[in-house]
């Protein structure tokens, strides 16, 4: 009677294979809470409905501020989709040595190719357990706020609708202007900035009289 509607659930769709021939690494990101900026990456991948089948998109978020700093999206769940992230990523931010990347145990992530890149630049890698969604909460909870705020608002017919719409919730939307109680009720790129502000160093001096 008041034009009320509920967001419908959607099926369910698998995105993760575990069930590879690759290594897999411990969980080092379960009690790592990071202090600033490229100390702990998140990442992970979830699908999106079009009239002629799914889009995949691959997510890297910096766990300090929950910003994403990487993605991707392709018609393939092949690692090259995995891989396109990283490098956004890392062209992005150029993280120091040392930084963790998190992420589950699925073959894009365990892959040769994936490894190697992340071994190239120096990442200390980890992976959540298998079927333990709590080990990759934030990128978890990322997912779920892209479908309710996004996808599951708009009837996505095809690929230009998704690199169209996805890129603007991300850039514009979630990295402005989203508000997260975990950053004192302020946006990613503006707890980054805060940040920043308070680490630039205190320039000091003598005054020398002639």
């Amino acid at each position: 009677e008041n034009s009320l509607l509920h967001v419908v659930k959607r099926k369910f769709v698998k995105t993760t294979d575990s069930d590879h021939p690759y290594k897999r690494y411990s969980n080092l990101a379960k009690d790592f809470i990071p202090t600033g900026p490229n100390q702990l990456w998140r990442s992970d991948i979830t699908y999106i409905r079009i009239l002629t089948g799914f889009v995949y998109l691959a997510v890297i978020l910096d766990a300090f501020s929950r910003k994403v700093i990487g993605y991707a999206l392709s018609r393939s769940l092949a690692d090259e989709l995995t891989i396109a992230a990283l490098g956004m990523a890392i062209a992005e931010r150029t993280p120091s040595e040392g930084c963790i990347h998190h992420s589950d145990q699925g073959g894009q992530y365990a892959s040769d190719d994936y490894i190697k890149k992340l071994t190239e630049h120096k990442f200390k890698i980890s992976m959540s357990r298998i079927g333990n969604p709590y080990d990759n909460a934030m990128a978890e909870s990322f997912m779920k706020t892209l479908k309710c705020e996004e996808v599951h608002l708009w009837d996505y017919k095809t690929m230009d609708d998704v690199l169209k719409r996805i890129p603007f919730f991300i850039g514009q939307v979630y990295n402005k202007k989203r508000l997260h109680s975990s950053l004192g009720y302020v946006p990613p790129e503006e707890f980054e900035s805060v940040y920043a502000e308070k680490e630039k160093p205190v320039l000091t001096g003598q005054l020398v009289t002639l």
